[in-house]
């Protein structure tokens, strides 16, 4: 005789007698669980009580949570009188009748975490990291926008720094606004992920628009990893070219999973992961150059495009771009590296008025270099996303 399949009922009101009504009748079938809630549920599918999970709509269920669920190795049906668009839109097959026979079908297939998909129609992610200690990630993240936008770009720039979020103030904009947490929270509860960002979005130039960050750094548990998942798409879809600014720390740890609960440097490592380049932003300073090759080192993923900003004389000797170079292709093997210039004056003066160097300081050495390379780091990601992977023998 074969062994009955584990289904664990997570389903709320008056549907939950009548599912589980259904599901006991069949005899290839037998309920392990009624849970009282989805943390039960959730507990229970990680205690391997269940094999498959059948959940109902509900205000706390999220993409993180279907992601959890489905790492801890349950297959997922969605149950509901009428339609259940959240439900289909974080991922889960949505049925009404019929539940037995969707529940035995959900076995033979895995049951992987959400991924959003990626094509290549959509536009460019670029996310700037780098080391702690203030490089100015904020400030190239804010100008490699702000040059894509004039080089015919539609741009959107996105404040991702979970400890210390500072797009809004750089650019003299309202710190009230929700930005990044109200989208994300939106899109993890399955909801229209674009409808947020039209809701969210602040144009500040032509064809250039900013999701500011965090009002407050303790809110980072709203900016989640399932949450950010269905954005990329919906960001992808808006823009060519999307500049992400991230937090300097990036270090996955040893627990993950919904067990172990939000993690501060889960959206750093979404971007990396989600991002066509990555820009690693170090100072020039002996002690930001030590930072910057251990960041490198420990970087997982493409090469990223190395820039050194606050470059001098004063800190690296007389031919400091040469010094510079040699010393990171030296410890960290970095074939080429972008150096951008000290150039203080330009830069108190665009802090101090809350804009764009090509607005504060156009001809200072500063924004030529960040221009430049905006230019070569957009056309090569466009190209990138237009140019089909080629496929192995």
């Amino acid at each position: 005789m074969s062994v009955p399949v584990g289904v664990v009922v997570a389903v709320r009101g008056a549907d939950e007698s009548r599912v589980v009504a259904e599901l006991d009748a069949h005899p290839g079938i037998q309920v392990v669980r009624r849970c009282a809630d989805l943390a039960e549920a959730v507990a229970v599918a990680r205690a391997g009580l269940g094999t498959v999970v059948v959940l109902s709509d509900q205000p706390h269920l999220d993409a993180d949570t279907v992601a959890g669920l489905r790492s801890a190795g349950v297959a997922l049906v969605g149950v509901g009188s009428g339609a259940s668009p959240r439900l289909a839109a974080l991922g889960l097959p949505v049925v009404d009748a019929g539940l037995a026979d969707a529940v035995l079908a959900a076995m033979p297939r895995a049951a992987p975490v959400f991924v959003a998909p990626r094509d290549t129609d959509g536009g460019a992610i670029v996310a700037v990291w780098g080391t702690g200690g203030a490089p100015g990630r904020t400030t190239v993240a804010v100008n490699m926008a702000a040059e894509a936008a004039l080089a015919g770009h539609r741009t959107v720039l996105v404040d991702l720094d979970t400890y210390g979020a500072a797009v809004a103030s750089a650019l003299g904009l309202a710190d009230e606004a929700p930005g990044i947490a109200a989208v994300a929270r939106a899109a993890a509860r399955g909801e229209d992920a674009a409808a947020a960002l039209e809701r969210h979005l602040v144009d500040v130039a032509p064809r250039l628009r900013v999701l500011t960050g965090l009002t407050r750094a303790a809110r980072w548990p709203e900016v989640t990893a399932g949450g950010l998942a269905r954005l990329w798409p919906a960001l992808r879809a808006l823009a060519d070219i999307v500049v992400v600014d991230v937090a300097a720390p990036a270090d996955a740890g040893d627990g993950g999973g919904f067990a172990a609960g939000p993690r501060r440097d889960a959206a750093t490592l979404a971007a990396l992961d989600e991002a066509d380049a990555v820009i690693a932003v170090g100072g020039a300073e002996p002690h930001q150059l030590v930072r910057l090759v251990q960041a490198l080192l420990d970087h997982e993923g493409p090469t990223p495009i190395v820039a050194v900003n606050r470059i001098r004389a004063s800190v690296a000797g007389p031919r400091p771009e040469d010094a510079i170079a040699a010393a990171l292709g030296r410890h960290a093997g970095v074939a080429e590296v972008w150096p951008l210039p000290w150039d203080p004056r330009a830069c108190d003066t665009a802090a101090r008025e809350g804009r764009m160097l090509a607005e504060a300081a156009p001809r200072a050495p500063l924004r030529t270099a960040i221009a430049s390379m905006s230019a070569v780091v957009a056309d090569a990601v466009r190209a990138s996303r237009r140019t089909p992977a080629a496929v192995p023998d």
